[in-house]
């Protein structure tokens, strides 16, 4: 093979190279899991939970999609407080990641939380799933902070990437209503939308 040849074929893979890293976002997060287990607290008493609460929308601390691997009996350990069901989730990505001082995320491949009752999911079902923090520590919410989704690339996941990309601007996905409304979150992305406009 000539220099010339060999020139030509590394500028190119230069530029396809270049291309790629110029495409890759926020919330495009590469990561070698380890095979721990990220233990996240369960803040039952909050009255909201999804992605999209607050009056203009919380800062996320934590997104990905996995799938379930195993969800345990519901139990009494919580007391009167809720009822505790624990369950597990193998992370497949991750699109957001905020640093915490004390406990930030740190690629652990599994998540796990006793926040699964009423849920009705089941082992092997895909999810997307939504942390914020409380106290310097990750925290779920329960309820629509764990939304079964149809596949691992469901369209789901491309609104919620453009939403972190976008640093939580709800304005652009404002087309994507319809897909939050099937999973009952419509009136939580209109709140936040128009808060964001009343302030913009």
């Amino acid at each position: 093979m000539n220099k010339q040849l060999l020139f030509t074929i590394s500028i190119v893979l230069f530029f396809m190279y270049s291309c790629n890293r110029s495409k890759q976002t926020k919330s495009d997060i590469a990561l070698e899991f380890t095979q721990d287990t990220l233990n996240v607290g369960y803040t039952y008493w909050w009255p909201e939970s999804g992605p999209f609460i607050g009056e203009c929308g919380d800062e996320l601390s934590l997104v990905f999609s996995g799938t379930v691997t195993d969800i345990l009996e519901s139990t009494d350990e919580a007391g009167p407080l809720y009822n505790s069901q624990r369950g597990f989730v193998q992370i497949d990505r991750v699109f957001k990641i905020k640093e915490l001082e004390a406990k930030s995320y740190t690629s652990q491949q599994f998540f796990a939380s006793d926040c699964f009752d009423g849920l009705e999911l089941k082992k092997n079902d895909f999810v997307i799933v939504f942390c914020y923090d409380y106290e310097n520590d990750y925290s779920i919410p329960g309820g629509q902070s764990i939304l079964k989704i149809d596949s691992l690339n469901d369209p789901l996941i491309s609104s919620i990437k453009k939403y972190i990309n976008a640093d939580q601007n709800p304005s652009k996905i404002k087309k994507d209503m319809k897909l939050w409304e099937n999973h009952g979150l419509g009136e939580a992305l209109e709140r936040i939308i128009q808060c964001h406009e009343n302030i913009n």
